[in-house]
């Protein structure tokens, strides 16, 4: 039995943990939810050697253990898969499976059994990639499945997976629920963060849930709650998913259109249209090439053929800086973290970056108040939890610092925006009010491209659905908002069973 008694934790400004008692049996699967910043990857952190309690105790079969590092916990039987990722980037995927147990023989490496193993377990999570494969030459979604990898191949007692769903396919999810459900038959004990409620029931046998860093739900049977009871035990009260309102969409002159576009990443063949008001969305399963065109047409890879329109005109985006100043494009990347923010910067450095250019003053200076005007506006309306504008976004929870990174997009003031997995590791409080952004700025006039994972988040949002594999369109999907029918209809393109009810590109009125 892992166990943990009176856990407290705090940060400057910020308890993060007061008081926690959580246990997790042997052969069990228990679910640990709570909103952002309630307290949930602290206390993995804590089990995990990464930070230790400032009170409290953690016991592994009765026996207090004091965890002075991650390694520690491996040697212990503890193995976790973090919600941020923990790969080498410059190592190649072998030598990231292999990296606490690499084969060797007379002290060197032995690559080719390296390679060996790691081919075992990337059958297991269904990624085909080479293991010779650069990990920072693959998408965050690619990675994410090498992190499951690497943790289930340290074969440990105890297997924490920190929302390890967030960037992978239905099929994927079904894959991986099998394989946790073997390991809990052979008396593993797991530890499993989801905000995606769905899967805890599908998965879970008990709950833990955290709410302002306090338990308010220990180890009770899932079977015993229902999906409204569990959300009312994470945010305090009743949640109430607002009802999206009729937005027509007059597909007349599109905003962005792509002409037999082919990109340097691999992308081929791409036509589509955007027209105003319109959330499009992109549907694909891992290496379908989703965010690879997203990059193509804010300038960060090139589009080796084929013409792309902004209202009506032929454009070519050079870079990034060009499709912000010039062109009217923002791009909400997958990565928030690496790509999105820069995390030892504060709030409102990070909110008003994409307007420097307007508030800075002679000489190209800018003041921090200046900074601090824009961005406590935009604070204010997506509700970011901060003590300041001048905190670091890196002491931010993950949703909060998404709300941030969308926030910059919207102080912009971009015509079009790429939004690229904007629910990732998001509470559902929080991913409901970034929905009915998203949603909200499309009626006011912004036209969006809307990259997702999440199937019903997709059908919830987009109006059509272009469903990519790989690195093309193999279909598009207008959208009747019935998720059996619509999921179904998805999965059917991508596994080439069945032709798209249009064309891509073909006009198709709704409202």
């Amino acid at each position: 039995m892992l166990e943990c008694h009176g856990v407290s934790k705090a940060f400057p400004g910020v308890v993060a943990l007061d008081d926690v008692s959580v246990e997790v049996r042997p052969g069990e699967i228990q679910a640990l939810i709570g909103e952002n910043g309630a307290g949930k990857s602290t206390l993995i952190n804590v089990l995990v050697g990464v930070y230790r309690a400032d009170s409290g105790s953690v016991l592994l079969g009765g026996e207090e253990m004091n965890f002075s590092s991650p390694r520690d916990a491996q040697h212990a039987g503890i193995s976790v898969v973090h919600q941020e990722r923990n790969l080498v980037p410059a190592f190649s995927v072998a030598e990231n499976l292999t990296l606490e147990h690499p084969p060797s023989r007379f002290g060197f490496v032995e690559y080719g059994r390296m390679n060996q193993e790691a081919e075992k377990w990337l059958a297991v999570v269904g990624l085909c990639v080479p293991p010779s494969m650069l990990v920072g030459d693959m998408s965050p979604a690619q990675m994410q499945l090498v992190e499951i990898a690497k943790a289930l191949s340290l074969e440990a007692r105890f297997l924490v997976l920190d929302e390890p769903t967030s960037t992978i396919t239905p099929n994927e999810v079904e894959s991986l629920f099998g394989i946790l459900r073997g390991l809990r038959d052979q008396g593993v004990g797991i530890v499993f963060v989801s905000h995606k409620l769905e899967e805890l029931f599908e998965i879970c046998d008990r709950v833990t849930v955290l709410r302002d860093g306090r338990c308010v739900c220990s180890g009770r049977q899932l079977s015993e709650l229902t999906n409204d009871q569990l959300v009312t035990l994470m945010v305090g009260r009743e949640e109430i998913v607002r009802e999206l309102p009729p937005k027509p969409v007059e597909r007349i002159e599109p905003v962005l259109e792509a002409r037999s576009v082919a990109t340097s990443a691999g992308a081929h063949d791409i036509s589509f249209a955007l027209y105003p008001r319109e959330v499009l969305g992109l549907y694909g399963l891992v290496g379908a090439g989703r965010s690879e065109l997203a990059r193509a047409l804010i300038g960060d890879e090139k589009i080796v053929a084929g013409e792309v329109f902004l209202n009506g005109k032929g454009a070519r985006v050079r870079s990034v800086r060009d499709a912000i100043e010039t062109h009217g494009l923002g791009y909400v990347p997958e990565d928030r973290k690496n790509e999105g923010l820069f995390l030892s910067h504060s709030v409102s450095r990070n909110v008003a970056i994409t307007v420097w250019r307007r508030v800075s003053k002679a000489l190209g200076w800018i003041f921090g108040s200046a900074e601090a005007e824009i961005a406590e506006e935009y604070v204010r309306k997506l509700e970011v939890k901060t003590p300041s504008l001048r905190q670091s976004v890196q002491n931010l929870s993950g949703g909060n610092q998404q709300k941030v990174s969308m926030a910059k997009w919207l102080a912009a003031d971009s015509d079009i925006l790429i939004i690229d997995e904007p629910t990732v590791g998001i509470d559902v409080h929080t991913k409901h009010a970034i929905q009915n952004l998203i949603w909200d700025l499309a009626d006011r006039g912004k036209s969006i491209i809307l990259i997702s994972s999440d199937m019903p988040e997709m059908i919830r949002l987009a109006d059509r659905i272009l469903v990519m594999n790989e690195n093309r369109i193999a279909g598009e999907l207008e959208n009747t908002r019935r998720y059996d029918q619509m999921s179904a209809r998805i999965m059917n393109l991508i596994q080439g069973s069945a032709a798209p009810l249009t064309t891509p590109g073909e006009p198709c009125l709704i409202g």
